[in-house]
């Protein structure tokens, strides 16, 4: 990936994913921006740091979809994507910058 964190591609999957499903008014097409942006972080997880990592960076992507819907319950839509979307950014911060040492 050209100097793109795959810090940022996890998270403008999350955020890019609901707002496709929200403006759209199609929850499918808003999943298959959710996948495809998971798809190439965890490409990108596995190439920096190995298959390990990205197993469990690819565990919090989806945990962190899921999360956001009960989470959007009590915060409201936005903030429960923007919260998840900013752990799922830090994970994969804190893993690939630990990795490249």
């Amino acid at each position: 990936m050209a100097n793109v964190p795959v810090a940022a591609v996890a998270a403008s999957g999350l955020v890019g994913g609901y707002g496709v499903a929200r403006w759209t008014g199609k929850r499918p097409l808003g999943g298959v921006a959710l996948a495809a942006a998971g798809s190439l972080a965890a490409y990108e997880w596995n190439r920096q740091a190995g298959p390990r990592a990205a197993a469990g960076l690819t565990a919090a992507y989806v945990a962190a979809f899921a999360g956001s819907h009960p989470l959007a319950k009590k915060v409201g839509a936005w903030p429960a994507v923007f919260t998840v979307a900013g752990g799922v950014a830090a994970a994969s911060w804190a893993v690939t910058r630990r990795a490249r040492r």
